[in-house]
């Protein structure tokens, strides 16, 4: 069926859109945090899958960084065992912490590492403990002291932070014309498994690997004002007086921090995009518009 003028007009302007950002990008990394609906929707999944596969084919370097929180809260559920949160982080004993690995290091990125090769792609999968990539540490947080009782620290078990990151495999996949495709499971000086945030693997992969940019799907617009109205432009310096007056809290305070680090570390920009949206990864880099917030440096 041919293109009707307007239709081929329309096609031509997407095309022409495209072209001075994929001059741009050619052969510059970028970071994909890839969580939320966009890994549970199946047409999100083919989208995000082609739009991943396309950047590849015109040069730009993607490496992605997933979660799968809800597919490890669905296993352990099946296995009887109840899943416990403190401060929106679940407590990782020892048995969870191989459901973690099982779920996140085989399930879900072989489904991933999958999706890709099917739309086109050559996916490669890894988690921290391929090539010793992500060195870990135990997660320490102090629960501050009340009326009735002092403060104390948090044990979350087989919870980790980034320590130390040595991204030689992942140079080497991309070199190869391969897709990284990377679980944050981390490993310890102790020769233990941690679990490990996705947003801050990304954030840490991001300023390692120095990309041109970090970005991070969300089932949420972006970041929001006060009155509900999308903020899609900020420097590093707003970000902060946002939150110093209140404006940005709660649940998007750690990946607002992770995204912030990365741009101070040297990340050209950070971008916080509604996975919601099919195909919200190439909108956000092809088009003026965007479909999310971008935090520059500057």
């Amino acid at each position: 069926m041919s293109l009707t003028p307007e239709s081929a007009s329309n096609v031509a302007h997407v095309l022409t859109e495209a072209l001075p950002y994929i001059k741009r990008f050619r052969g510059k990394t970028i970071v994909i945090k890839y969580g939320g609906n966009a890994m549970i929707d199946d047409t999100l999944k083919r989208g995000f899958a082609r739009d991943v596969v396309l950047m590849k084919l015109v040069g730009i370097n993607p490496v992605v960084v997933h979660g799968g929180g809800p597919q490890i809260g669905r296993l352990l559920e099946r296995l009887g065992k109840q899943s416990e949160f403190i401060q929106g982080m679940r407590v990782t004993d020892r048995e969870t912490m191989d459901v973690v690995e099982m779920v996140l290091g085989g399930l879900v990125n072989k489904e991933i590492v999958n999706l890709i090769n099917r739309h086109g792609g050559s996916a490669v999968g890894l988690t921290g403990k391929d090539g010793d990539l992500i060195r870990a540490h135990k997660m320490v947080r102090e629960h501050p002291a009340t009326a009735d009782e002092a403060s104390r620290v948090i044990d979350f078990g087989h919870v980790g932070e980034v320590e130390s990151i040595d991204a030689a495999v992942v140079d080497m996949l991309v070199g190869g014309n391969f897709i990284p495709v990377i679980a944050p499971i981390g490993v310890g000086r102790d020769g233990h498994s941690y679990n490990i945030n996705a947003d801050l693997v990304a954030g840490k992969m991001a300023e390692v690997l120095q990309a041109e940019k970090l970005i991070l799907l969300t089932n949420t617009k972006g970041l929001l004002d006060r009155e509900g109205n999308l903020l899609s432009g900020l420097s590093a310096a707003r970000v902060d007086e946002l939150i110093a007056e209140g404006t940005i809290h709660g649940g998007m305070l750690p990946k607002i921090a992770c995204a912030l680090d990365a741009v101070k570390a040297g990340v050209s920009s950070a971008h916080i995009i509604d996975g919601r949206v099919v195909h919200a990864v190439l909108l956000e880099l092809f088009t003026d518009e965007g479909v999310g917030t971008l935090i520059r440096r500057r």
